[in-house]
């Protein structure tokens, strides 16, 4: 296992040190890394959850966001997913897609789920059911192309999810 233990919350709900070592490691790896000079926060951090991964260190090791169906798609949609770069190839990522997945459908049962993922990573999200939906599109200099997990058939147990969870 990933030895992650995860919290989600909205913004208003994390504290000055949560947010900004998300932020940092949002702009460690979106602008420094990939060189993609934006801002990268933006109104959709206001109406999403916020998936953080701490490693045992405390340090926050993988991050995303949920935003809110009907703000950025009909779906909601998982995106600025990131792992910390010196803590790469430990199945950190997988971990968090996987959290981030039975997290929206713990929270919206039987509504499909949609991401832009970078064009590279396509493979990565089709191992968790994600397909293409549409063209490769360039988004900061980046190939990007949508993706949309499909709404499960049978909709999970219908339970109350904790918003702190080690795995």
């Amino acid at each position: 296992m990933s030895g992650l233990t995860f919290r989600m919350a909205r913004l208003d709900d994390l504290g000055g040190v949560d947010v900004h070592a998300m932020l940092a490691l949002r702009a460690v790896v979106f602008v420094l890394e990939q060189r993609c000079p934006f801002l990268d926060p933006d109104e959709l951090d206001l109406c999403s959850f916020h998936l953080l991964g701490r490693a045992a260190d405390g340090q926050l090791a993988a991050y995303l966001r949920i935003v809110d169906p009907g703000r950025k798609a009909l779906e909601p949609v998982i995106g600025r997913v990131v792992t910390q770069p010196e803590r790469r190839g430990q199945g950190l990522g997988i971990a968090l897609m996987q959290e981030g997945i039975r997290r929206c459908q713990g929270l919206w049962p039987g509504q499909g789920i949609r991401i832009g993922a970078q064009h590279r990573l396509l493979h990565f999200y089709e191992n968790f059911g994600f397909a293409s939906v549409g063209s490769v599109y360039i988004e900061d200099d980046i190939p990007h192309i949508e993706m949309l997990l499909p709404a499960t058939a049978a909709a999970e147990e219908a339970s109350p999810l904790s918003m702190e969870r080690s795995i």
